[in-house]
């Protein structure tokens, strides 16, 4: 019998233990963030990928590299830059004279966990050099499709309240994450912890992998059998389609942006243990499955202002959508 199959009937004690341990892993980096933790994880089983909104220093690179590291897998960072190529993502064909051939040399894309670093600072043109990697698994270059290491997760990272040097994502670039969440900052007692443990050696170095790819992968495919019900089903309909109505939203959210959301509270529930999902695996995750794939009627010049209405206004139409009993 497949993990996915055993796991339709609920997660066995070994697959739960494994995603208990790789949440236990992350903690020990990341301090007090228990739910920024789970969603991660929430991202990465649903084969999605994660885009981290807050100010430098809170954690974001970090929880990147012990996540790679926690799962075993390759980990590389990308800064992104105003003269960044997306050959510089990629890769690139160089000529080899004494074959007389074209070599392909990989970019940092070609890892587990890519973390696009200030994904912001750089062209649209370069940003796009992402779409096909994060929507399909693969790059092409001179006609030739190159798949990506599997397990696969972007976790891009930008400042809301900077402005100089950036350039907003553009809505099919920002369809593109299945979450985004903020970190902000620890509680007192976390950050004096942090404080007195941090002057030694970095804590990222004593993480050890506690699942292997092959579970891990086989957790990602368990995650289309999670049950989910025709009143959820109903439920989640209505809410996208207020989003469609609000006077307040020039776009609503895509049927894209609706399959997006479907998988992350499929990959949600199976994270907290359930082979069905439950009406808080939705209206949970649904501010940060949700938020970043509508456009304002009235846009603001404010990232973070753009963001909080966003969020806002979907919170106010969930209110309004009776959750299923």
């Amino acid at each position: 019998m497949t993990l996915a199959a055993a796991t339709a009937r609920g997660p066995s004690g070994e697959a739960l233990g494994a995603l208990r341990a790789v949440e236990d892993a992350v903690a020990t980096v990341i301090r007090g963030k228990p739910e920024a933790i789970r969603l991660a994880l929430t991202a990465l089983l649903a084969r999605g990928h994660l885009l981290i909104e807050d100010i430098p220093g809170v954690g974001k690179t970090s929880l990147a590299r012990a996540l790679a590291a926690a799962v075993g897998g390759s980990f590389r960072r990308i800064q992104f830059t105003s003269d960044l190529l997306p050959s510089d993502i990629v890769g690139v064909s160089i000529f080899r004279a004494d074959q007389h051939v074209f070599e392909f040399r990989r970019g940092p894309i070609f890892a587990n966990v890519v973390l696009a670093d200030e994904i912001n600072r750089t062209t649209p043109r370069t940003q796009s050099a992402l779409l096909e990697a994060m929507s399909e698994g693969q790059v092409s270059i001179d006609d030739q499709t190159h798949p990506l290491e599997q397990p696969f997760l972007v976790i891009a990272t930008q400042n809301p309240t900077e402005h100089f040097g950036t350039y907003p994502l553009p809505e099919s670039q920002m369809d593109r994450f299945l979450l985004r969440i903020r970190l902000g900052y620890p509680a007192r007692g976390e950050e004096s912890q942090i404080l007195r443990e941090r002057g030694g050696a970095d804590p990222i170095a004593a993480v050890e992998p506690v699942i292997d790819h092959r579970t891990l992968v086989g957790l990602q495919d368990a995650v289309e059998q999670v049950a989910v019900s025709d009143g959820l089903l109903d439920y989640a309909m209505s809410v996208v389609e207020e989003t469609r109505r609000s006077p307040a939203l020039a776009v609503g959210v895509s049927t894209r942006g609706a399959l997006a959301w479907y998988r992350a509270a499929q990959a949600h529930a199976l994270a907290s243990g359930r082979p069905f999902c439950v009406p808080d695996d939705f209206k949970g995750l649904a501010p940060m499955a949700l938020a970043h794939r509508v456009v304002l009627s009235a846009p603001t010049e404010s990232l973070a202002r753009a963001r909080d209405e966003s969020e806002r206004i979907v919170a106010d139409l969930l209110a309004r959508v009776p959750v299923p009993t």
